[in-house]
């Protein structure tokens, strides 16, 4: 039995949201990092160089993402849906505490925002990509 491709919806319907989703995943991922940098360096009561290294290892993961996701390229989003899981782990596990629920909900939240977005952004990119292609 063969399978029958899956039509590609039109370029004017995927181009609103492409353009959606990279703004939802670009803030989100903004919005993630400046929680991760503000609980950090106002909120948590960590000692001098400590402060640093701990900024460097929750920090470097994202920077290490952030030229791909401001140019658009589609498999940054796509590793950026993996790498963001380690930061809903980190804010589940955080909202248990009470002295940083705040913190842990607003991680795994916009971990969450992140995730959706940057996997909706993939889809439609590859999508718009190939209909481009003359698919």
């Amino acid at each position: 039995m063969a399978r029958t491709p899956k039509p590609l919806p039109s370029l004017e319907w995927l181009k609103p949201r492409l353009t959606f989703s990279r703004v939802a995943s670009l803030s989100s991922f903004f919005a993630l990092a400046g929680v991760l940098l503000g609980w950090n360096l106002w909120f948590a009561a960590i000692p001098g160089k400590l402060l640093w290294v701990i900024l460097a290892l929750q920090l470097i993961p994202l920077l290490l993402l952030a030229p791909g996701l401001l140019l658009g390229h589609a498999r940054a989003h796509a590793w950026a849906c993996f790498v963001v899981n380690l930061y809903f782990i980190q804010g589940v596990l955080a909202a248990f505490d009470p002295s940083k629920a705040l913190y842990g909900w607003l991680l795994a939240l916009l971990s969450l925002a992140l995730f959706c977005a940057a996997l909706l952004y993939t889809r439609w990119r590859f999508q718009y990509d190939r209909k481009l292609a003359g698919e």
